[in-house]
């Protein structure tokens, strides 16, 4: 009886555990659908319309409901704009759509209605496999004999390990070399130049305001969560991904000698998170983060954009594209805001940074990446859209760059070209700081003129145009200088207006282009000679077409100016299989930059990647030219007193509030930059 009652009691017993784990697992299952259904609800594309009318407020909300919508308010920073949405989740059916934009777009007092439709954006930073890794197992600092150059300029924890900022990793045989991997910020901390008023603002999915490290500089004012329409910009936990907008801002202005994480590029400028990353986004989500408080924002950086897996091509909207263009207008009282913007993680993908809208806009930075060892990374992208080049993440062996993270952390895993555009924007903020009178193309000069070719010159595809630059697709113009731009900035010479001059193909027809048969379209240029907008210094080029063809990664295209200098448009991209082609497309080249833009160009389309039976047809092409009529100031000056140049760094003491210096001034290093190439090139 005894045995029987222990077997029907360890019988019960199991019986309950059975009942235990059942529950267990089912409310592990109720949470995992709770979370899907959050996310889907986060996630899942709203019926969103966004309206421009006449009328104001009342009159808009008075049009959403009699169309059946509700009024949510206006489009942040867009005049007689709204945003409006289906009521309690009603969503036109497929086939009544038509009948929807017909009814709103027929009523008298709207201008126009846009429906808004999700887009794919992707971060350009993360690399998820080499988490569960040591850093120091792929760290040559790490490595036995290495030994530290130079003394410790500031006790935070990582600053050893900010390669970038301090070239301080040499070997004994490296040290009697002249060349360094550093951005060449310490000079400039010498002079009292750190970012101080200077306000930045970061894209992405949000910002730990809080961090140690980042919460003496964050600015609330330029701070926003554009998904959920709040001034909250704080990160969602959920999702470890979501760090990706703290780490942008910590390259940029994480506090000097607190014992935390690292240093900053610009560690007393304002920092500010702009949250749009997380959730749906379209364009009137990028529009609002573009323009959100043009008044305020000096600097906006984003690493992000279409997916870089070969075979996407997307552009600006109808709204962020007004955003640019208000903001280069309007931004920082009339003088434009500064775009920075990460070029693409797409190249072992074999993918364009021309095909990314963003990256070829001619209001943005355009910036790409080199490894510590000055090399092309794996992850970069080509395009004679890149503007210029910072440090980053490479080769296994490489350090990557070290900032916040998450829950008050630190990491030293940053990379991609997501962590190349925080480092451009706070050595601009650098350069603001000393000027703000700079213009938007003032900027995208003297990152031009500044930007050293010698750091990365054992890599291919280096040339001079025309104008004595230096250009890579794979670089832009260069390494970014931090002290020579700050020194060129300080005496700086606004650039003459900014003119347009298009030009039409010279055979306007329909052309046949096919596998083997190649196409060339030429355009005969005067710059617009006898006529108000004449260019005889050119600045940007844009080459507007379209295309239509069987495959549209087979094709390439190449651009060759009068001057002889040509460049590669579009590379083959074998991913991309789709039959789109390019509708009004426009690539954008500043190869060219400074030469003389009159005389025959040539646009050559090819196929010789097949298969054999491809064909297609372009329908128009126009080139754009972007230029001035005079010549920079800045190089005039230069070729008359190029020998005067490290002298500016004494006016500097006269332009800085705050005489104080960080570090013991000590006699300024020369600086050999592009600028003084190409003075030696038009001296000879």
């Amino acid at each position: 009886m005894n045995k029987l009652s222990q077997s029907y009691r360890k019988l019960a017993l199991y019986y309950c555990y059975v009942i235990v784990l059942n529950c267990r697992e089912c409310n592990t299952v109720d949470q995992q659908d709770r979370e899907k259904q959050r996310q889907h609800g986060r996630y899942a594309e709203p019926d969103e319309w966004v309206v421009r009318l006449e009328g104001g407020p009342e009159v808009a909300s008075l049009l959403a409901l009699r169309s059946g919508y509700a009024h949510v308010g206006p489009v942040l920073g867009f005049k007689d704009t709204y945003l409006w949405r289906a009521k309690d989740g009603f969503r036109y059916k497929k086939r009544g759509m038509p009948y929807a934009v017909n009814n709103l777009r027929s009523r008298a007092k709207i201008l126009w209605a846009d429906q808004q439709r999700s887009v794919r954006r992707t971060k350009r930073g993360y690399l998820d496999d080499l988490d569960p890794f040591s850093i120091e197992d792929f760290t040559p600092a790490a490595q036995p004999g290495r030994r530290k150059l130079s003394q410790r300029a500031f006790n935070d924890e990582l600053w050893d390990q900010e390669w970038y900022l301090l070239d301080q990793g040499k070997t004994e045989a490296e040290a009697a070399q002249p060349r360094t991997i550093d951005l060449n910020v310490l000079p400039v901390y010498k002079l009292g130049v750190t970012g101080r008023g200077v306000r930045i603002a970061v894209l992405d999915d949000g910002l730990e305001y809080t961090h140690e490290d980042l919460r003496a500089n964050y600015d609330p004012e330029i701070s926003y969560d554009v998904t959920d329409r709040d001034e909250d910009p704080m990160p969602r936990y959920e999702e470890p991904a979501n760090g990706h907008g703290t780490r942008c801002a910590g390259e940029i202005a994480m506090e000097a000698d607190n014992r935390k994480c690292g240093v900053g590029v610009a560690f007393e400028a304002s920092i500010g998170g702009i949250k749009m990353l997380d959730g749906i986004v379209n364009d009137r989500i990028e529009a609002e983060a573009l323009g959100y408080r043009v008044d305020l924002v000096d600097i906006y950086t984003a690493s992000w954009g279409p997916p870089d897996d070969g075979k996407s091509l997307d552009t600006p909207g109808r709204l962020a594209s007004e955003a640019l263009e208000r903001g280069i207008r309007e931004g920082r009282d009339g003088r434009g805001s500064i775009y920075v913007w990460a070029s693409g993680n797409g190249g072992s993908k074999n993918d364009d940074c021309g095909c990314d809208g963003y990256v070829g806009s001619i209001y943005t930075i355009a910036i790409g990446s080199a490894s510590q060892t000055g090399n092309f990374p794996w992850y970069g992208e080509m395009c004679p859209a890149n503007l210029a080049t910072t440090y980053s993440g490479g080769a296994f062996q490489d350090q990557m760059i070290a900032t916040t993270d998450l829950k008050n952390s630190c990491t030293t895993s940053h990379t991609g070209t997501s962590a190349s555009a925080p480092l451009a924007a706070g050595i601009l903020a650098l350069a603001l700081q000393v000027n703000k009178n700079l213009t938007w193309r003032d900027v995208q000069h003297l990152v031009i003129y500044t930007s050293k070719h010698d750091p990365l010159k054992n890599n291919p595809g280096w040339f001079r145009n025309a104008a004595g630059l230096w250009f890579n697709p794979r670089f832009g113009f260069g390494l970014m200088d931090a002290h020579s731009l700050v020194l060129a900035s300080s005496n700086w010479t606004s650039v003459s207006e900014k003119l347009i001059c298009q030009v039409p193909a010279a055979v306007w027809a329909v052309r046949e282009v096919s596998y083997g048969l190649p196409l060339r379209v030429q355009f005969e240029a005067d710059g617009c000679a006898g006529v108000a907008n004449e260019i005889h210094y050119l600045e940007h080029v844009q080459v507007e077409t379209n295309v239509e063809y069987t495959l549209r990664g087979a094709l390439q295209m190449h651009l060759t100016a009068p001057s002889g200098t040509r460049v590669q448009l579009l590379g083959t991209r074998q991913l991309d299989d789709s039959t789109d082609g390019f509708i009004k497309w426009k690539f954008m080249s500043v190869a060219t930059w400074g030469e003389d833009p009159k005389g025959t160009w040539s646009l050559d389309v090819t196929d010789e990647a097949g298969p054999m039976n491809n064909t297609g047809i372009i329908r128009d092409s126009k080139l754009i030219l972007h230029g001035t009529q005079d010549p920079p100031f800045y190089l005039i000056e230069t070729l008359h007193d190029c020998n005067k140049v490290l002298d500016e760094g004494d006016k500097l003491n006269y332009v800085i509030e705050d005489e104080s210096n960080l570090l013991d001034k000590s006699e300024f290093p020369k600086n050999h930059s592009v600028f003084d190439e190409i003075v030696r090139f038009l001296l000879s």
